[in-house]
């Protein structure tokens, strides 16, 4: 468990690889909940040192770090006070820099949280901003006047409840926010302010970043005419960026964000991220209407944002066959040339293996082939911490609840808390290993016992599971960068094959509970070594309830 000491070799320099991220794996890292170092019961980028050997070995390529910066945490990094400094919690900038230096030594690439759309109301952009309406800093936020009744500018509504303007007495005028009224929205209609955050940018990057996770980006923008949403009928209302508590499912979110202005922005990023050497980001777009249409759009041109995700496998129920392929088709008519990131879990939603498993029979089986789904679409992949052990939702109680989000939709709603709850090392060790001090959130007891000390070594176990899986489609570029393209099957069953490089593999995944054979057009020869239960048998595929199938393919018929 000991970080790396400088007196270690590091690898011989290697040619650049400025295409790293398509098809990457990433590891995502909520550095609260991954290793506390120092048993103040807080994870720290200490603590992430000395667990990259563990990422390293389950065969990912990046690590995305969720934030660190200076914040007074009221949405728990996610609220910035200070782009250039790491909070005293986490640690220094120089432990960031080791950081980067061991994970670089272990062939990961480190992607860092960047949250632009918006500070906290302590940053010092925001103070002078607030001060007067005349100072330097007057219009780097969204500012507004009352209506003449003295109601808020406009209709428009806070991801985390109520309306998005909050009156400030000071400046006698609205700003918006559109999550906590702690995190006033950055006016990106100001071009000073997209130098500023530029520079930001490049402060990262010349400390050793990689690339950057870009939280929010399609909240950039709103529309600077302040024109009302409109409502969305009750039929097209979904949940996948907001509770269905909350009312801001109930406008078409046409105006406050997502504008078209922010399209030039990303090619500006784009550009700076184009002088170094092989910089990359991933964009996160919350849209409930739309959200594949704008990671097309986004992605698309070589020009923009190298890859975004969208909530589309991130809420809800388990996704059917013919939801997959849906999905996965209507984005690569989208943008054909674009880049994708898929992930079924992360530190904003309940955990897949709550969302999807629990109601299945067998929830391992059924684990193993939703991994290996996600690891056989085209596009990247992002993973959360302690998906690999299958962690399911925790159940924490409204006293430890510390998530403004739950706190202000429970018991409806409880919030993000769930998923948040520390990574568990050792079933043996108080708190799972992760501190010695009564952590920031409980560990459940269903969480300990399935630590990766039970799970290591264990060859039916997840964990093992997702490590040789990783490790076979490293041995395979077509699952990493081939083309796509779906194949008819039996009903409950998503096919398709990768191609790349002469190359061809065909996957089959079956995400119903009653067996099914499976006859393709093509002689298919068995991998071995994939862990999956589907096998081959006279060309013929057969796949039990909730099981996968990959094999090459040999010759078309």
């Amino acid at each position: 468990m000991n970080a790396m000491t400088p007196t270690e070799k590091a690898k011989p320099e290697t040619a650049v690889d400025k295409d790293w991220w398509r098809g990457a794996v990433i590891y995502q890292i909520y550095p609260r909940s991954f290793q506390d170092s120092n048993d103040d019961g807080i994870g720290d980028l200490a603590g992430i040192r000395q667990r990259l050997p563990y990422v390293a070995a389950l065969g990912v390529d990046a690590i995305w770090i969720s934030p660190f910066f200076a914040s007074p945490m009221n949405d728990f990094g996610y609220d910035v006070s200070d782009y250039r400094a790491v909070d005293p919690m986490f640690g220094s900038v120089e432990d960031f820099r080791a950081l980067v230096d061991d994970a670089h030594h272990l062939g990961l690439k480190v992607m860092i949280d960047l949250v632009i759309s918006h500070t906290s109301d302590r940053h010092s952009w925001f103070v002078e901003s607030r001060s007067s309406r005349a100072n330097a800093r007057a219009d780097w936020y969204v500012w507004a006047d009352a209506k003449p009744d003295g109601s808020p500018p406009n209709n428009w509504l806070s991801i985390f409840g109520g309306s998005a303007w909050e009156w400030d007495p000071t400046r006698q005028q609205y700003y918006l926010h559109n999550f906590l009224a702690s995190q006033p929205d950055l006016n990106f209609h100001n071009a000073d302010v997209r130098e500023a955050l530029l520079d930001v940018v490049r402060y990262w990057l010349e400390l050793g970043a990689d690339g950057f996770r870009l939280d929010t980006i399609n909240f950039y923008f709103h529309s600077a005419a302040l024109t009302d949403n409109p409502a969305l009928p009750i039929s097209e209302r979904r949940i996948s960026t907001a509770p269905a508590v909350n009312p801001y499912t109930w406008q078409d979110h046409l105006f406050d964000k997502s504008q078209p202005e922010n399209l030039d922005f990303l090619r500006a990023f784009r550009a700076v991220l184009d002088e170094f050497p092989a910089a990359a980001a991933v964009g996160e777009v919350g849209d409930d209407q739309r959200g594949l249409d704008i990671t097309a759009e986004y992605t698309s041109g070589g020009d923009k944002v190298h890859m975004c995700y969208s909530f589309d496998f991130l809420s809800g129920g388990a996704p059917t066959a013919a939801a997959v392929r849906k999905t996965i088709e209507k984005f690569e008519a989208a943008a054909p040339d674009g880049w994708a990131c898929w992930a079924f879990s992360n530190h904003d939603v309940v955990r897949h293996a709550s969302r999807w498993a629990q109601a299945k029979t067998d929830q391992l089986a059924y684990l193993k082939t939703m991994a290996a789904l996600l690891m056989t679409l085209r596009g990247s992949v992002c993973l959360y911490q302690g998906e690999e052990l299958g962690l399911p939702e925790a159940d924490i109680s409204f006293g430890d609840i510390q998530d403004p989000y739950g706190i202000r939709f429970w018991p409806e709603f409880k919030g993000r808390d769930g998923c948040r709850t520390p990574m568990v090392w050792s079933s043996n060790l108080p708190n799972g290993g992760f501190s010695a001090q009564k952590p920031w959130l409980p560990v459940p007891d269903i969480h300990r016992a399935m630590a990766t000390n039970t799970q290591s070594g264990q060859g039916d176990s997840l964990l093992e599971f997702y490590r040789g899986f990783l490790h076979f489609r490293k041995a395979h570029p077509a699952l990493i960068k081939g083309a796509i393209r779906f194949v008819d099957a039996p009903e409950g069953v998503v096919a398709f094959t990768r191609e790349h490089g002469g190359e061809a593999i065909l996957c089959g995944f079956n995400l119903g509970a009653a067996a099914v054979t499976f006859a393709p057009r093509a002689k298919v020869a068995e991998f071995e070594g994939t862990g999956l239960a589907g096998k081959l048998a006279s060309g013929v595929i057969e796949l039990p309830a909730h099981s996968a199938f990959v094999g090459r393919i040999v010759d078309r018929l």
